[in-house]
C-alpha cells in the first residue's frame, strides 16, 4: 500500500505525465519518440511503419503527427497483445506478432509493400524476479531484430527499447549485425532511476 502512494505521488507530479495530459497524448512514453526524433529524422521519407507493443497509442499519435511521407498514402501498423482505441490512419491487430496467424495479418496489410521503419516499445510482464525480467526483456528485443531481419527493406531503421542488463552487450552485437549504424539512446522522458534505454538502429544491410 505504502509502495501504491509512492507511486501514484510521482505519477501525479511527474512532468511527462502532466505534458501529456496537455498535449492529448495517451501516455508520457509519446516524449521520449519526440525527443529523438529531434536529433534523428527518422519518418523523413517513410511511408511503411510496423510498430510493435504499439498500445496505448502514444508512439502512434506521435508518428500520425510527424510523418512526412513520400508521395504514398502512409501505411502505419500496429500490433500488441493489448487493446488499443483506433486512431484515425493506423491500423492496429491484437495480438503477440510471433504468431502465425498475427503475422499473417500483417503480411496481409502489408500487401507486399516493404517496411520502412520498425518501432518497438514492448516491455514485458514484471515477475519481480530480476533474472527472469531480464530474460523475457531480452527475448523481446530479439524477436524485434529478427522481425527486422525477415521484414525490414534493406536501408531501413528501427528504434528499439531495451533494458540494462546482462544481456544487453550481446543485444547491441546482435544489432550490429543487423545495421550498419547502431546507437544507444536515453531520452529525458526516460525515468532516470529505470534502466531502460532505446537501439537506433540505421541502415540495416542484413
Amino acid at each position: 500500500m505504502v509502495k501504491d502512494k509512492v507511486w501514484i505521488k510521482r505519477h501525479v507530479n511527474d512532468l511527462y505525465v502532466n505534458l501529456s495530459h496537455r498535449d492529448g497524448y495517451r501516455s508520457r512514453a509519446a516524449y521520449k519518440l519526440l525527443e529523438i526524433l529531434k536529433t534523428n529524422r527518422l519518418l523523413d521519407g517513410v511511408s511503411r511503419v510496423v510498430e510493435l507493443g504499439c498500445a496505448p497509442g502514444s508512439w502512434t499519435q506521435v508518428i500520425l503527427e510527424n510523418m512526412s511521407g513520400v508521395g504514398s498514402i502512409p501505411l502505419i501498423i500496429g500490433v500488441d497483445l493489448l487493446p488499443m482505441e483506433p486512431l484515425v490512419g493506423a491500423r492496429f491487430i491484437q495480438g503477440d506478432f510471433t504468431d502465425d496467424i498475427v503475422l499473417s495479418k500483417l503480411v496481409s496489410l502489408l500487401n507486399d509493400s516493404v517496411i520502412d521503419l520498425v518501432l518497438s516499445d514492448m516491455s514485458p510482464n514484471l515477475s519481480g524476479i530480476s533474472g527472469v525480467d531480464q530474460a523475457r526483456s531480452a527475448n523481446l528485443v530479439e524477436l524485434a531484430l529478427y522481425f527486422c531481419k525477415d521484414y525490414l527493406k534493406n536501408g531501413g531503421s528501427a528504434l528499439i527499447k531495451v533494458f540494462q542488463g546482462s544481456e544487453f552487450s550481446n543485444l547491441v552485437k546482435l544489432s550490429r549485425d543487423i545495421f550498419e549504424n547502431v546507437s544507444i539512446k536515453k531520452p529525458n522522458a526516460s525515468r532516470s532511476k529505470s534502466r531502460e534505454t532505446y537501439l537506433l538502429c540505421k541502415n540495416k544491410v542484413n
